[in-house]
């Protein structure tokens, strides 16, 4: 009898002891149980592949004359702007908002090296203006209403939207044109509706968006170094 309650205790707690699986809920994206050391490489060739696309991505920047074209034309618009005492707006929605502000953090404060700030503006930071023109107006003039008060004819606009289509970029770039403001779009593969509205037009060739982020902040530290390189080059 004692044997007898010995093997049901080994038993039970061999059923306690936790199997070398572990969970991934369905609802968060996983697979339900699966093995923990298939995870590890599942996860770990989904990060290699994703550097992979991020680098093949860059390689077709480097492939393309156009595009290199297209950012050295920008690089020199924002250059005269700046030499002539002009400055530049930047705008962006959600994500593309963030690297508005980032490159305007860059030229006013500096890149690779210390200089004088310059004149760079994101129309993306003031809460009191984005939400009384989308309050009185729309959602639709937040930067438009911006460009139309602050623009000046020698400024320079970036617009700056992985798929080219945001209503609101497109207005504001309507409106810079109005105002003789020069403008840059940063777009995705297509261009978008933007395309038809800028005087540059800097299209990643890629339609997927965390990529085309990606390659976007790249090019704007490309035109940062450029621009600062040849108004305060180092000797």
């Amino acid at each position: 009898m004692e044997n007898k309650l010995k093997e049901t205790r080994n038993k039970k707690q061999e059923t306690r002891k936790s199997p070398p699986w572990r969970t991934c809920p369905a609802s968060a994206g996983g697979l339900g149980w699966v093995k923990k050391t298939n995870i590890r490489l599942n996860m770990q060739e989904r990060i290699k592949q994703q550097i992979k696309d991020s680098l093949e991505l860059k390689e077709k920047l480097l492939e393309s004359p156009a595009l290199l074209a297209d950012i050295e034309k920008a690089s020199l618009t924002i250059l005269k702007a700046f030499r002539t005492n002009h400055k530049l707006m930047l705008a962006g929605n959600g994500g593309s908002a963030a690297d508005a502000q980032h490159l305007a953090a860059e030229f006013v404060s500096k890149f690779n090296f210390d200089r004088p700030g310059l004149p760079a503006l994101a129309l993306t930071t003031d809460t009191s203006i984005l939400t009384s023109v989308g309050n009185d107006y729309s959602f639709l003039q937040v930067f438009a209403r911006q460009i139309s008060a602050l623009g000046n004819k020698g400024d320079v606009f970036i617009a700056i939207s992985t798929s080219g289509r945001s209503p609101n970029l497109v207005e504001a770039l309507k409106a810079a044109k109005v105002k003789e403001v020069m403008t840059i779009g940063m777009t995705g593969a297509s261009g978008g509706l933007m395309k038809d509205h800028c005087d540059i037009c800097i299209r990643v060739p890629s339609e997927e968006t965390p990529r085309v982020q990606e390659a976007q902040i790249l090019l704007g530290h490309i035109i940062c170094s450029l621009v600062e390189e040849e108004l305060f080059s180092q000797k």
